[in-house]
């Protein structure tokens, strides 16, 4: 058993989906995870007609490429953030609307409860997401943070959440959260709270991205190994931190893929993440999904990093042993 290796398309959804599942079938990817923006997978568009999903699963086949899940990082980050003008960039016209923030909220939700049961229409029990964050901006506790302002951003996010995931549990797909800065959940001690402000509700668990843990410090085989039961899917994606003695790990707001920045991203195996380790703890809680290259390199050509990252993953997995190593010597 070796997991299929796919591709998100968040980074291409410049391009034509049918353009993108040439060039992913071409760089050898086995399956595509399909953003939920650009024209790959169109949540109003998915519900409106009967036919959409039929088209898309077309599409795929066409190219012989699998979806087992599909991504709605833009519009789930607006559940539960404050609203601002920089969320208008991200969001389509019809949930940005007049920009009111409790209507953004509102609206936000109701499409990512839609994203379920378009999910549900294309076959897939998966859709991995963001879900805002109301209290990441108290991160550094000055001015002094009262306990009470964190209890009530948990607070905040399981009143808005429940109604969404009892959607997915109607619809049979479960809710897959990047664990990643700007979110209620960004690190182990988090990811544990959102859990337990839910109650542990099987309907919502994690999206595993080592790249957004790394650079904090934050060894990715502990939280495998934390949330072996909530790894719903794995994205491949890679990190180095590079502090010289001038940057630090808080970015000096500088943009990704400047050189003077204290940590980045990199293509799959040009970065820092053990990704050997990764694999291996996947196996041992018996995680069979799928290896989703998330490709970000700001400073490499996409084609050659994708492809690259493509070889790389196929090369790295491997099926666990079903059999002792000593059994030869058994009597």
């Amino acid at each position: 058993m070796t997991r299929p290796v796919t591709l998100f398309t968040g980074q291409w959804a410049d391009l034509p989906l049918e353009d993108m599942a040439r060039k992913a079938s071409d760089f050898g990817y086995q399956g595509l995870e399909l953003a939920c923006w650009g024209d790959h997978f169109e949540i109003d568009k998915a519900i409106a007609d009967d036919n959409y999903c039929t088209e898309k699963r077309d599409l795929l086949d066409r190219y012989d490429l699998q979806c087992h899940a599909i991504s709605t990082h833009l519009v789930s980050q607006a559940v539960c953030d404050i609203i601002d003008e920089r969320h208008q960039a991200i969001l389509p016209e019809y949930v940005w609307g007049d920009g009111d923030p409790a209507g953004v909220n509102d609206r936000a939700a109701e499409d990512v409860k839609n994203t379920a049961r378009a999910a549900q229409k294309m076959g897939i029990d998966v859709v991995n997401g963001f879900v805002g964050s109301s209290i990441w901006h108290l991160l550094y506790s000055f001015p002094p943070v009262p306990e009470s302002m964190i209890d009530a951003g948990f607070e905040q996010f399981a009143e808005r959440w429940n109604p969404i995931l009892d959607v997915f549990g109607e619809c049979g797909v479960r809710f897959a959260l990047e664990v990643h800065p700007t979110e209620i959940a960004f690190d182990i001690y988090t990811a544990e709270r959102a859990l337990k402000a839910l109650d542990h509700r099987e309907e919502f668990g994690f999206n595993f991205d080592p790249s957004h843990l790394i650079w904090q410090g934050v060894d990715s085989v502990e939280f495998i190994r934390a949330f072996s039961d909530r790894i719903y899917h794995v994205h491949v994606k890679d990190a180095i931190v590079t502090l010289n003695g001038r940057s630090g790990i808080l970015g000096s707001h500088l943009n990704f893929g400047d050189a003077r920045r204290g940590w980045d991203f990199r293509s799959p195996g040009r970065g820092s993440v053990n990704f050997e380790e990764i694999i291996r703890a996947l196996n041992d809680v018996g995680y069979t999904g799928p290896l989703s290259v998330e490709w970000e390199d700001a400073r490499m050509d996409r084609e050659h990093g994708a492809r690259e990252a493509c070889e790389f993953v196929k090369k790295l997995d491997f099926a666990p042993n079903n059999v002792a190593f000593d059994a030869a010597f058994a009597d």
